[in-house]
C-alpha cells in the first residue's frame, strides 16, 4: 500500500522540475537568450504549456491579475510541497498502525 505513496511522491518531484524548467525556459526566452525561432525550443515550450497549463488554469482564476507577472507556477510549487511535505507522510503515518494489527 505504501508503494502508492511512493509513486505519488516521484510524480509530484517529476511535475516540480517540469514547473521549474518551464519557469526557466520561459525567462530565457523573455531576456531574448533564446528565441522561438527555433523549432526545438518552440516544440519544448509548447510540451511544457500542455502539461502545466490546467494546474495553473483554476489558480489563475482565483489569483488577482498582477499585470506581466505570473505566480501561479509558485503557488503550484507551495501546494505540492505542502502534499509532499505534510499531507502524504500525515496519511501514511495515520495507515501504518492500521496496517500493523493486521
Amino acid at each position: 500500500m505504501f508503494m502508492v505513496f511512493d509513486i505519488i511522491q516521484f510524480l509530484l518531484h517529476i511535475v516540480t522540475w517540469i514547473i521549474i524548467i518551464q519557469a526557466v525556459l520561459t525567462w530565457l526566452i523573455a531576456f531574448n537568450v533564446i528565441n522561438t525561432h527555433n523549432d526545438f525550443v518552440r516544440q519544448i515550450l509548447y510540451a511544457l504549456n500542455r502539461m502545466t497549463e490546467p494546474m495553473y488554469r483554476p489558480i489563475r482564476r482565483i489569483m488577482p491579475d498582477f499585470g506581466a507577472l505570473d505566480f501561479s507556477p509558485l503557488v503550484v510549487l507551495l501546494l505540492i510541497q505542502i502534499v509532499s511535505g505534510i499531507v502524504i507522510p500525515h496519511i501514511e503515518a495515520s495507515m501504518s498502525p492500521a496496517l500493523a494489527g493486521v
